[in-house]
């Protein structure tokens, strides 16, 4: 385990197994840690990191504001993460990487292959969130928040984050920064005593900026479709990681390449060896 300042935001990362550079968004949502990778659902069950790691030097860490690594209130978009990624690999002093995402991690590694397509060789993109219904959560977990701090103010959600050790996304009124407020008591004091006003304007342009359409959230479809970077696209199938959604990014990539099998079938013995095969054409 290493930390490193990313564009003033601390953040935790490893680098498991040697080979050519693969940077891994990790999935979890708004929990997305490096541990998600060996156990977390689907990504536990294939053994994912375990195989990777065999034959890639994979990079992982703890996405700003989640685990370990510290974080900024402002209005985070998928762009910053994307800054956060691209970031360590310059720390790392990594030209070019393939690139993997699981869950919410799609979204930026799709975005990233759009703005820094001279940067990645190949992305995976597996179980991107997205769908109706991951909309509509995820926007009444900003809601329910959001009515949280107005009741009790941000000192208020610093007591409850500093109460539990649950996330935004099993308790969404501890809001996004409750890693960093259990983490940094520098930052949960500036926390506490942020104007009220203002933190409900920029969490409401958080959600607008990560929850604005129906389908797999982040890059701009005209900006799929001008994207040459090869992509591996795995759906997933239930209410946050909708099928559709990863219809929508394979569609719209034009080097896209579909992985017809459902969630139930994605198994140790059927994912990991595509996962492979995909990553070793596109290594130089």
């Amino acid at each position: 385990m290493a930390f490193a300042d990313l564009n003033g935001i601390r953040t935790r990362y490893e680098v498991v197994g040697e080979g050519p550079p693969l940077l891994m968004y990790s999935p979890g949502g708004f929990d997305a840690t490096v541990e998600k990778w060996t156990g977390l659902g689907v990504y536990k069950r294939i053994e994912i990191l375990k195989h990777l790691s065999a034959h890639y030097s994979c990079i992982l860490f703890d996405r700003r504001e989640t685990g370990q690594s510290g974080g900024r209130v402002e209005i985070v978009t998928w762009a910053d993460y994307v800054d956060q990624g691209r970031a360590l690999l310059d720390h790392l002093g990594i030209d070019k990487a393939h690139l993997l995402g699981g869950c919410m991690g799609v979204s930026p590694v799709a975005l990233f292959g759009t703005r820094h397509p001279e940067r990645v060789a190949a992305m995976v993109l597996y179980w991107p969130v997205g769908g109706a219904r991951y909309r509509i959560n995820g926007q009444m977990r900003f809601a329910r928040h959001l009515a949280t701090v107005a009741e009790v103010g941000t000192a208020g959600v610093v007591a409850l984050a500093q109460e539990t050790s649950d996330t935004f996304g099993k308790d969404p009124r501890v809001g996004p920064w409750a890693s960093v407020i259990r983490a940094d008591a520098d930052f949960a004091a500036r926390y506490a005593a942020l104007d009220t006003d203002r933190y409900i304007l920029t969490l409401t342009g958080m959600c607008r900026a990560l929850l604005d359409r129906d389908t797999a959230p982040g890059a701009e479809p005209e900006a799929l479709m001008t994207c040459d970077v090869p992509a591996l696209v795995v759906p997933g199938g239930d209410g946050a990681h909708a099928a559709s959604a990863a219809r929508y990014l394979a569609e719209c990539l034009p080097a896209a390449e579909f992985v017809d099998l459902a969630p139930d079938d994605q198994t140790e013995a059927t994912a990991p060896p595509r996962l492979l095969d995909f990553l070793a054409r596109h290594t130089a």
